[in-house]
């Protein structure tokens, strides 16, 4: 018969080798069950409130990884995504995570990011499921963050968006008409088209 302790294991293995305390509370395991299993070297704090089995090989971009587990609606989004995709220098010094407008305010403390609100048609559009050795993360098409950048260019800075995207057509990673649909869909066709025409 299995104890408290192995199914507690058994639901972190079968959530993908890492879940929230808040899942692990909702699922039935006491904090006592947990931070007994913490003890004993049976699981790990990844994070604060996010768990992981203890000896899970490491991965290649466990941030991106422990945001998707914290903000589960969110999509890695802009510097963070660019960096990602290996069109800019830029070092990210924190998560950029997209989620819904409307959202509840979500109990991220601790995790280096930053949530940008987008209107529900631009978040639902360019989103992909990654797997990262193993563990799935939701980010955004190369072709959307761009078009994403160009959107919040007075945030993250124009010089960024710009060299991004020609980075990212010089490597011949993404179509620029593929570019031109996501620019369309958040409204920054004006000043994305005459960029693009330069440099295609």
């Amino acid at each position: 018969m299995q104890t408290k302790q192995d199914q507690l294991i058994e639901f972190i293995r079968k959530n993908g080798g890492f879940a929230r305390s808040a899942e692990l509370v909702a699922a039935g395991f006491y904090k006592v069950v947990i931070y007994s299993a913490l003890k004993k070297g049976l699981i790990d704090r990844v994070r604060h409130g996010v768990y992981g089995l203890a000896g899970t090989p490491d991965i290649s971009h466990p941030d991106l990884v422990t945001a998707c587990i914290v903000v589960p609606n969110g999509v890695i989004c802009l510097i963070t995504a660019l960096s990602f995709y290996e069109v800019t220098d830029e070092i990210p010094r924190q998560i950029d995570i997209a989620v819904p407008e409307g959202s509840r305010n979500l109990k991220t403390d601790r995790l280096p990011h930053k949530l940008y609100y987008f209107s529900k048609k631009t978040w639902e559009q360019g989103v992909e499921a990654r797997d990262i050795d193993g563990q799935k993360i939701r980010i955004y098409s190369l072709a959307k963050t761009l078009a994403d950048c160009f959107k919040f260019r007075n945030q993250i800075g124009t010089d960024i968006a710009r060299t991004a995207l020609k980075n990212a057509l010089e490597q011949k990673k993404v179509d620029h008409r593929e570019i031109m649909k996501y620019a369309t869909i958040c409204r920054v066709t004006k000043i994305m088209k005459p960029i693009l025409e330069t440099l295609i």
